[in-house]
């Protein structure tokens, strides 16, 4: 079969699942459930929906299993109530009391696996970031004479061993990521993935277990936060963002 053809099918059989998922929540199952296990049968790495490009694996095998809810949750519509549709989509909010493990059953192994991936490499690694630069931003506070490094370029320097613009240019060569004035806000996802993998390679093993308990005692800290959030006003996300 042919890779035009396999991607046909592939196509045909997320639409099936789309009709299906609705069906099961209108004729009453929790939608979460039914939500879940579309996302276990789900056959697309990435797509493209009206204007919107949806990509799903990050670094062909980090599972952004959150940004496939918000699909198909908008593809549901109204079968889905908002405030628990945006509790979910915006901070990672479940709206039933589920175990891990029994998370994991309802995903499916392949799929758990890749969502760990995309909570230790990019999840994970966007709040070690904001760790390192909490601590030269207390640092610099204490010096007496101001450091000509900026608090997120230092951070990278401490984290990484290098510029976040050697390690961007290294990546857009890597990548085939044409030289542009912004970075995609999927691009960004594959760059933090990118910085991930590289931390791995290239930092002292101990190093990389400490940085990662720090990471987790910070999103532990933030986990309050979300709740206090899910009162405000919800907007979009920006689509783009300035790279170096």
């Amino acid at each position: 079969m042919s890779a035009r053809a396999v991607a046909r099918e592939e196509s045909i059989k997320a639409k099936q699942l789309l009709t299906d998922l609705c069906q099961a929540v209108a004729e009453g199952k929790p939608w979460f459930i039914a939500l879940v296990q579309a996302i276990a049968r789900w056959p697309l790495p990435q797509e493209t929906v009206g204007k919107r490009h949806y990509r799903y694996l990050v670094g062909g095998e980090a599972f952004d299993w959150l940004l496939l809810a918000e699909r198909l949750c908008e593809a549901a519509g109204d079968l889905i109530p908002r405030e628990e549709h945006e509790a979910l989509v915006f901070f990672g909010r479940l709206p039933l009391d589920l175990s891990e493990e029994e998370f994991r059953r309802l995903m499916g192994q392949a799929k758990y696996r890749a969502h760990l991936n995309y909570l230790y490499g990019v999840t994970l690694e966007e709040l070690l970031q904001l760790v390192i630069e909490e601590d030269v931003y207390k640092e610099q506070r204490s010096r007496v004479w101001e450091n000509h490094l900026s608090v997120d370029e230092e951070a990278f320097q401490r984290l990484y061993g290098r510029s976040r613009q050697d390690l961007f240019g290294q990546f857009r060569q890597e990548q085939n990521i044409a030289n542009a004035a912004t970075l995609s806000l999927t691009d960004a996802k594959e760059f933090t993935y990118w910085l991930f993998k590289y931390r791995l390679r290239y930092c002292d093993p101990a190093r990389v277990a400490s940085d990662t308990r720090r990471a987790l005692s910070m999103l532990r800290r933030l986990e309050p936060c979300r709740a206090r959030c899910l009162s405000n006003a919800l907007r979009e996300p920006p689509s783009v963002i300035e790279v170096p």
